[in-house]
């Protein structure tokens, strides 16, 4: 049984507009602290590999507080919810605080999928019971 489903999309060229009128203060606030650091060597190395980065995270968490149907309204809020990668590339969810306990008062688990291209960055979020009978 699905407990919710989550789909977004992002203009980068918005992202990357947003980031340069109000700099480190705007993506700090939409990242993590593990996903600050992948953005600081994503964007040393090449700007637009941070800004892509940026982009999909924005974009995953928009779709995951879609799926767990709170919006970003407490206790959803951007640095509570990470979007990271295991050593494979696969995306995963990481939840703190108090998201990570009301998620798991829930009894779910979370599923993502994420991508980019030049202009967009889109993601998926399936939100299911972690028993499933």
């Amino acid at each position: 049984m699905i407990f919710g489903v989550g789909t977004d999309i992002c203009d980068v060229r918005r992202i990357r507009a947003t980031l340069r009128r109000k700099g480190e203060r705007f993506a700090r606030r939409v990242l993590g602290p593990s996903e600050w650091a992948v953005f600081q060597a994503r964007s040393a190395r090449l700007e637009d590999r941070g800004v892509a980065y940026l982009a999909t995270r924005f974009s995953a968490k928009e779709a995951f507080s879609k799926a767990i149907g709170l919006g970003l309204r407490s206790p959803m809020t951007w640095s509570r919810c990470e979007v990271l990668n295991l050593p494979s590339g696969q995306p995963f969810i990481r939840l703190h605080d108090e998201l990570a306990t009301w998620f798991e008062a829930q009894g779910l688990v979370a599923h993502v999928s994420v991508t980019d291209e030049t202009d967009y960055a889109t993601s998926f979020v399936v939100v299911e019971p972690k028993n499933r009978s």
